[in-house]
C-alpha cells in the first residue's frame, strides 16, 4: 500500500446556498424593536377661572341723592381791631320799591307774599311800599332803574322766576336780568336786591320761596349801610 492510500478521504464540498435562499443559521438576529417610551402625562394647567361678573350696584332713587348745598356753612367774622361799617335789615322810616314779574305768576306771587311779610316784620309801613308788576323777568332791570332814579326809595327789591326750557331762552333772560339789575344799582347808587329764581324745573321753586324775604333783608341792610356811609361822610 502506498503512502497516498493511507490519506483520509477529502470532505465533500457542499454547494453554497443561492443568493435568494435564506439560511436560518446565517440570519442575524434582528435588533429588538425599541419599546415605546411611556410618556408621562403632562400636568394639566388649571383653567383660568373667568372673573365673576359684578352685579351693577343698584342706583339710588333720585329722591335719595342729597341735593348739593348752595352755600358753605359757617359764620362770617371780622378780626378784632378794625373799624366795621355794617348795616341792619331794619325798615324804620325807609321807603322800599318792589318790581315783580307776572310771568310764572304762581311762583312770583308767593315770592311777593314773602317779601311783604318780611317788610312788615322789619317795620316798614305799607304806605312806604310801592309794588310795580312787569310782564317778565326781562323787564325787571328797566323798572328797577326807573324806581331808583326817582330817589324816593332806600332800596329796590326785584322778584321774578325763570325756568329752563328746551331752547336758549333761559340763558338770555336770566343773564340779562341779572346784569341789568346790577347796572341799575351801579348807575343810580340805590341798592337793588336780586330775588329772581333761576330754576331747571318748576318743582324746584318750593324749596326757594324764601328768596323773596331774603332779598328784602339784603336790600334793607344795604340801604342802612349806605345811610351810615353818607352820615359818616358829612361829619
Amino acid at each position: 500500500m502506498s503512502e497516498r492510500d493511507s490519506w483520509p478521504d477529502a470532505p465533500e464540498l457542499v454547494d453554497p446556498p443561492a443568493e435568494d435562499e435564506e439560511t436560518p443559521d446565517a440570519e442575524v438576529a434582528a435588533d429588538p424593536e425599541p419599546e415605546p417610551s411611556v410618556e408621562e402625562p403632562e400636568a394639566e394647567e388649571p383653567e383660568a377661572e373667568e372673573p365673576e361678573a359684578e352685579e351693577p350696584e343698584a342706583e339710588e332713587p333720585a329722591d335719595a341723592v342729597a341735593a348739593p348745598s348752595e352755600h358753605a356753612e359757617g359764620d362770617f367774622s371780622v378780626p378784632d381791631g378794625y373799624g366795621i361799617l355794617q348795616g341792619k335789615s331794619e325798615g324804620g322810616r325807609r321807603a322800599v320799591g318792589i318790581v315783580v314779574s307776572r310771568f310764572n305768576g304762581a311762583v312770583t306771587s308767593k315770592l311777593l307774599e314773602g317779601a311783604l311779610a318780611e317788610l312788615e316784620t322789619a317795620g316798614v309801613a305799607r304806605e312806604a311800599i310801592t309794588v310795580m308788576p312787569v310782564p317778565g323777568a326781562f323787564e325787571l332791570p328797566i323798572a328797577a332803574m326807573a324806581l331808583a332814579k326817582t330817589r324816593r326809595y332806600a332800596c329796590i327789591v326785584a322778584l321774578g322766576c325763570v325756568i329752563r326750557g328746551d331752547t336758549p331762552h333761559f340763558d338770555f333772560v336770566a343773564g340779562e336780568a341779572a346784569s341789568g339789575l346790577q347796572l341799575a344799582a351801579l348807575e343810580t347808587g340805590v341798592p337793588v336786591a336780586f330775588g329772581v329764581l333761576t330754576l331747571s324745573e318748576a318743582e324746584q321753586a318750593d324749596d326757594r320761596l324764601d328768596k323773596g324775604a331774603e332779598a328784602v333783608r339784603t336790600g334793607l341792610e344795604m340801604a342802612d349801610v349806605f345811610a351810615q356811609l353818607r352820615a359818616a361822610a358829612q361829619r
